[in-house]
């Protein structure tokens, strides 16, 4: 599946007001299901189930929260960079303020493993985060995160 449909330019945003976990979390879920007030309401709580189970952070300032659900045929994604850094229990206790979230259709397990292990790799570049942390605007981030992102198998 192209990075392009996984993550669409309208997903990704910077959020600018202070929040905590649980409002970023919302916001995610928000995205992922495009403001459908039920099916932001189930995709909330799969992420939170999964948040339970152990953090998403994988340190360096970044988390990707994920969830199964069968609200989607295909995987969505939506990425927020957060002006002020939040705790999601990272391991190596730094705030994260880089978020990828994403909805997978419970029967995508090889493939959800997959693009998690594809993200954590992209995501230990520490220019790929520099840039997304340097990115001015919303459109300065989604060109960096399309244009980094599509050219990904």
């Amino acid at each position: 599946m192209p990075w392009t449909e996984l993550l669409s330019a309208d997903r990704i945003v910077l959020l600018v007001e202070p929040v905590d976990r649980e409002r970023v979390l919302d916001a995610a879920a928000r995205l992922l299901a495009d403001a459908a007030p039920a099916t932001t309401a189930t995709i909330g709580e799969c992420l939170r189930q999964r948040e339970r189970l152990g953090s998403t952070a994988i340190g360096h300032g970044v988390a990707i929260p994920h969830g199964r659900s069968n609200a989607f045929e295909e995987v969505r994604a939506a990425f927020l960079r957060l002006q002020h850094p939040v705790d999601f229990d990272a391991g190596d206790g730094m705030p994260v303020d880089l978020v990828f979230a994403m909805a997978v259709p419970e029967h995508f397990t090889q493939q959800h493993l997959q693009l998690l292990s594809e993200l954590a790799e992209r995501f230990a570049d520490p220019a790929f985060r520099a840039a997304l942390r340097q990115a001015g605007d919303a459109q300065a981030l989604r060109g960096v995160l399309l244009g980094t992102l599509a050219t990904t198998p």
